[in-house]
């Protein structure tokens, strides 16, 4: 009898589950043991798929524009992460303070995360026109003209860093402030009473007991760069794109566009390796930065 009402309630949990599962098996677990069995085949939707081995990692390793893509990406993310990373950090400390109208603030700078990447685009695109965008404007008042932007391949990537900085630092501010507000108010307290100045109540005390908050923002900040493509689409006008292109945009358009459908799951899932060694290279350097309150 008991073994029977063991089954019979396994029985109903199963039943239960079974919705959530089927939409997991189908929508998540599904896709991606195809797409890596697709890496062995060549396939263009149209025809049937042929086997072709381990080719398509050879013809991987003998793209330049797969080399290109991944060399643009890299750059990005080294410019994107630690901008995004200081910037939030500073807005987290200000509108952490006692200001008036600091909720207002608060939403004001969130507002850019929840835009859609089409109108940013377009403002920025504007934002950043050589003739008569607002940016060379500025520049031009002060005897300084500006570059070419979003029309040159050697600074478009540069333009589209500080509109990706711009629209992401809200969420990463978010993160960082729940982080400040944990931090409990009798350490200031009790270290101001020993004499202890904003800097040094900074760095003893608020930098450590955020680690763990900031682990947690370098950690997805530097996920979200490796995946970086609506900007990079939307924003380089025409040629420039040359010197934007990122991985996922190689990805998309050998799917797409070229109809090379194994190849692109074999950049996916190159692209999924780097992703995946470098979060775990940053999960086992955690322990020597990252402090964790007991």
């Amino acid at each position: 009898m008991i073994g029977q009402s063991s089954f019979r309630r396994w029985m109903w949990v199963l039943f239960f589950l079974m919705p959530g599962l089927l939409g997991l098996l189908t929508f998540i677990i599904g896709p991606v043991i195809f797409s890596l069995g697709l890496t062995t085949f060549e396939w263009n939707l149209l025809t049937p798929p042929k086997f072709i081995g381990f080719q398509n990692f050879v013809d991987l390793g003998n793209d330049p524009r797969f080399w290109a893509a991944l060399q643009h990406t890299l750059t990005y993310a080294v410019l994107y992460v630690p901008a995004v990373f200081v910037v939030a950090f500073a807005l987290a400390l200000l509108l952490n303070r006692p200001l008036r109208g600091r909720a207002f603030f608060r939403m004001a700078f969130y507002v850019p995360v929840v835009s859609s990447w089409v109108a940013v685009s377009m403002m920025w695109r504007w934002i950043f026109n050589p003739q008569y965008g607002l940016l060379n404007t500025l520049l031009a008042t002060v005897g300084i003209q500006g570059p070419a932007w979003l029309f040159d391949p050697n600074t478009a990537l540069y333009a589209v860093v500080i509109a990706s900085v711009w629209k992401d630092a809200g969420f990463s501010t978010v993160l960082f402030l729940a982080g400040l507000q944990g931090i409990p108010t009798e350490y200031h307290e009790a270290a101001q009473i020993d004499g202890a100045n904003g800097w040094q109540r900074l760095r003893f005390i608020t930098l450590p007991l955020v680690t763990p908050t900031a682990f947690f923002v370098l950690i997805t900040t530097l996920i979200g760069s490796f995946q970086v493509f609506d900007q990079m689409y939307l924003m380089p006008v025409d040629y420039a794109q040359r010197g934007t292109t990122v991985i996922v945009q190689h990805i998309v358009n050998n799917a797409f566009r070229y109809q090379r459908m194994g190849y692109a799951a074999t950049i996916s899932w190159v692209l999924f390796a780097i992703i995946f060694v470098i979060t775990l290279i940053q999960l086992r350097l955690q322990n020597r930065w990252v402090y964790y309150e007991q």
